[in-house]
């Protein structure tokens, strides 16, 4: 889509991004309907969950990645990699100690529409902390599924971020963008 000759708005009109965002929507209901993940990973083998769940996270991700692309194209022009992943303002509902990792905290967190597992290494996350999130391609730290990661700069994650909770943050300094922009340009170099 960077390389269409259709400015980003009314790409957002066209009959390809509709019948594109359908088929996400077809292939989402063709899996059993929103909780379909929560199905899938119940009827795993005890031995195959972790790999269940990393395969369901990144068909998530994909699914999510196109069905959020109308918001990210809505946003125009914008020549910069990160904006190829959705950022969210995320509520931090839970956190808990990673099970195999003693500097690493596994936390749930609430982007609006659905709830996410981030892992991180910061060590003051605490529940309530209202974080900005990059939706990123799926990744097992020891064992835990993470969906994301948190925006930081300086001194850790960004723990009072503003705007309303699954829509885009307000106010993140440039610099919070940075290993989020490395991690994409990374995953797109393959």
């Amino acid at each position: 889509m960077r390389y269409s000759y259709v400015e980003p708005k009314e790409l957002i009109e066209t009959p390809q991004m509709k019948a594109l965002k359908e088929k996400a929507n077809g292939i989402i209901e063709a899996l059993g309907g929103e909780d379909w993940h929560h199905k899938f990973i119940s009827l795993a083998d005890k031995s195959e969950r972790e790999k269940v769940e990393e395969q369901v996270a990144k068909v998530r991700f994909f699914l999510n990645t196109i069905l959020g692309l109308d918001k990210r194209l809505a946003l125009g022009k914008i020549n910069d990699p990160v904006i190829a992943v959705d950022i969210k303002v995320g509520e931090v509902m839970s956190v808990g100690k990673h099970p195999n990792a003693d500097r690493l905290l596994v936390t749930n967190v609430n982007i609006g529409d659905r709830a996410i597992t981030v892992v991180t290494n910061d060590l003051t996350v605490k529940e309530g902390n209202r974080v900005a999130v990059a939706l990123l391609p799926p990744a097992n730290f020891r064992g835990i599924v993470s969906e994301g990661m948190f925006l930081g700069a300086g001194e850790g994650v960004l723990k009072d971020v503003k705007g309303e909770i699954g829509g885009l943050p307000k106010g993140v300094p440039l610099e919070a963008f940075n290993e989020t922009r490395n991690l994409v340009e990374a995953f797109l170099k393959g």
